[in-house]
């Protein structure tokens, strides 16, 4: 049944790895329109030096939840890498519910009445020709920080998996990301 659990998280965590990758696709095309118009036709445009910070924070917030599944946080990896599996499966547990679920709810809360206060007021851009809808970029804080919540939910299935399956299971897993890789 975690197996199942796991899976499922594994599956919203490839969502998310592939908007990321449209986003960063995105804004790599935005920046080089943007150089290219700046530099070749001498035209610049507010709207897309904007559209930059805002593609750059669709990458970050929603790669946050995605590199937390993938086992790309940081860590001691000096102490982390000598444990036993048990060891560490018991850690990311606990750090998880500690550490990333705490913090991920207090900024996922808090930052709720920011982005309120953004809409009601219809803030946009300050700039000539710059972005409206400035709310939509900061409603992607409270939203990346509630996916972080629930894909920590999906990190302690996989860590209680390794924790009961051992060594063989994480290596199994490995195997499978590669083929769908």
């Amino acid at each position: 049944m975690l197996i199942k659990i796991e899976s499922f998280f594994n599956g919203i965590s490839k969502f998310l790895g592939y908007l990321t990758a449209l986003a960063t696709v995105l804004m790599v095309i935005n920046v080089f329109v943007d150089a290219m118009m700046r530099y070749v036709f001498d035209w610049g445009s507010v709207g897309l030096q904007e559209m930059e910070w805002h593609l750059l924070s669709v990458v970050i917030l929603l790669g946050i939840p995605y590199t937390l599944m993938e086992e790309g946080h940081v860590r001691v990896d000096v102490i982390y890498d000598r444990l036993s599996h048990k060891k560490r499966a018991v850690i990311n547990i606990i750090g998880s519910v500690i550490f990333i679920m705490t913090f991920s709810l207090l900024i996922a809360t808090g930052s709720i009445s920011f982005v309120i206060e953004s809409f009601v007021s219809g803030e946009t851009s300050n700039d000539p020709g710059g972005l409206p809808y400035r709310w939509i970029v900061k409603g992607l804080i409270p939203l990346s920080f509630f996916l972080l919540t629930f894909m920590s939910i999906g990190y302690i299935v996989r860590n209680i998996n390794f924790f009961r399956h051992g060594d063989d299971f994480q290596e199994t897993q490995k195997d499978d990301v590669q083929e769908i890789l």
